[in-house]
């Protein structure tokens, strides 16, 4: 396979957001076969921001099918190749971090300052499987029989299915396509609902780079329509999902009935600890942050707050005082954005609402903004809540919001049998200044990610991450461990015979 030229990191052109998104299949933008789209509302304000096709069965059989055709020839690229490609995509991605990131910007309500940050850390995540491809190793081992070599090696898995999450849309875009390629495997990208514009863009930037047509195909849609299709698809190896725990589920039915090879990361009810021996200051900076950063539309996002008595009613204190200050808007200047949709808030209000016929306690927010600047996006006001029972649906329910729960406890021990109290395990935090403590808790958390003193979230390039329990199925993305996810190990064994040599 030629692939193209390498790309200089310089200006591309018209990285604006297309009035009409289109899918990008075969290296050639096409509309949905359908001719049907659906729209793309601003969160900030509510305006139209674009339309986007609503892609069915017979536009996932084109993608596919470009994909199985350009595959063969990406493989035989060889993997240092293959590296040097992605790097220039990677630095062609830099060189637009800026229009990428008011793109993602736009499509989110996220500030610009941290959109721009989830572009650099997508340029990271693609400078370091880009690195991979000088490294993606087999081994060579000992054979019992003599005369017998044994090892192995990586090969493609095929064709990768990927379907994305709108919360991080450029890092999310970034985590699966990097390593798929690596790989040497061809893939179908479903770009999440709410960010279409964000995919389209990655592919156009890779696609100017020089990546070969068909190597990475992009189509839009619903997740009960394009999203299944893919996952049905016979000729799709790998599906790797980043999502609900519920759509997870019904994903590893559907990919598990012809044995397709799966990644899953799902929800996370994530619990941050505040001991009687913590940082206050520190702790309250990083509560704030894993709680209503990016609105709180994470799945490492720190919603059961654990607290000492010793310290509760100071720390509480300090937490609604602080919230009571948060910003929120669009801006740079702001704390906090709009949740994604209108159909997402509404869901939110309605679990803060049964959670208060329950008997918890609103101790601040609970309600959508509706001022002048804010009532026509999709705001929902930093929300705590107190009083809620450790099997409320309030504290084992994933929402994916601004809100937080409160939980007064005794001790270290209490502290992590609520922690671990979850049918979630994604990620986990401990703020102590007790090193003996800290290392029992990341010894004993059930969960994939341990955190001490900072905050729930916090993902880097080189590292795997991964749940236990309804986080997922045990597979990890990024780091080198995805490589596991998008290649196969061959054995291979070579006798010999002495009286040749």
């Amino acid at each position: 396979m030629a692939v193209g030229p390498r790309g200089k990191g310089g200006e591309l052109k018209d990285l604006s957001i297309p009035t009409d998104i289109l899918n990008w299949i075969g290296g050639e933008e096409r509309a949905a076969i359908s001719g049907k789209f659906f729209d793309k509302l601003n969160p900030g304000d509510g305006t139209l921001l674009s339309r986007v096709p609503r892609s069915l069965n017979e536009d996932i059989l084109q993608a596919v099918s470009a994909a199985k055709a350009a595959q063969p020839g990406w493989a035989d690229v060889p993997p240092v190749k293959r590296g040097e490609l992605l790097l220039d995509i990677a630095m062609s991605l830099k060189a637009q971090r800026e229009d990428v990131a008011r793109i993602v910007a736009a499509e989110t309500g996220k500030a610009f300052r941290d959109a721009l940050g989830e572009t650099d850390a997508a340029v990271a995540q693609g400078v370091f499987m880009a690195g991979e491809g000088q490294r993606l190793y087999g081994r060579t081992t000992t054979s019992a029989v003599k005369n017998k070599h044994a090892m192995t090696i990586r090969e493609p898995m095929g064709v990768a299915g990927l379907i994305i999450a709108a919360n991080t849309p450029i890092a999310n875009v970034a985590w699966k396509v990097f390593p798929a390629l690596i790989c040497g495997n061809a893939a179908v990208l479903k770009a999440a609902e709410d960010t279409p514009a964000t995919a389209w863009v990655f592919s156009k930037i890779a696609h100017e780079s020089g990546l070969p047509a068909g190597v990475l195909n992009v189509v839009n849609g619903y997740g009960d329509e394009a999203g299944a299709a893919l996952v049905q698809h016979h000729d799709v190896s790998v599906v790797s999902f980043t999502g609900s725990t519920a759509v997870g589920r019904r994903i590893a039915v559907q990919a598990g009935e012809r044995l397709a090879k799966i990644s899953l990361e799902l929800g996370g009810k994530n619990a941050l600890i505040v001991c009687d021996d913590a940082d206050l200051d520190n702790a309250l900076k990083w509560v704030l942050s894993s709680a209503f950063s990016n609105a709180g539309q994470r799945c490492a996002s720190g919603s059961r707050i654990v607290i000492f008595d010793q310290i509760y009613d100071r720390f509480r204190q300090m937490l609604i005082e602080a919230c009571d200050k948060l910003r929120p808007g669009t801006g740079d200047e702001a704390d906090f954005g709009p949740v994604i949709n209108e159909r997402q808030l509404r869901g939110m209000l309605d679990a803060i609402d049964r959670a208060r016929q329950e008997g918890a306690t609103i101790l601040t927010g609970g309600y959508r903004l509706t001022d002048a600047e804010h009532r026509n996006g999709y705001y929902l006001a930093p929300t705590l809540v107190e009083n809620a029972t450790p099997n409320a649906e309030i504290s084992m329910k994933e929402l994916f919001g601004p809100i937080a729960s409160l939980y007064r406890v005794k001790d270290f021990a209490e502290a992590l049998a609520l922690t671990n109290n979850s049918s979630y395990g994604l990620t986990a935090c401990i703020h102590t200044r007790n090193l003996h403590r800290a290392i029992e808790f990341t010894q004993k958390v059930q969960s994939g990610v341990a955190v001490v003193n900072a905050g729930t979230f916090g993902s880097e390039p080189h590292m795997p991450f991964g749940g236990v329990k309804q986080s997922g199925n045990g597979s990890r993305e990024p780091g080198t461990e995805a490589l596991d996810i998008y290649s196969n190990l061959k054995d291979v064994y070579i006798s010999i015979d002495p009286e040749q040599v």
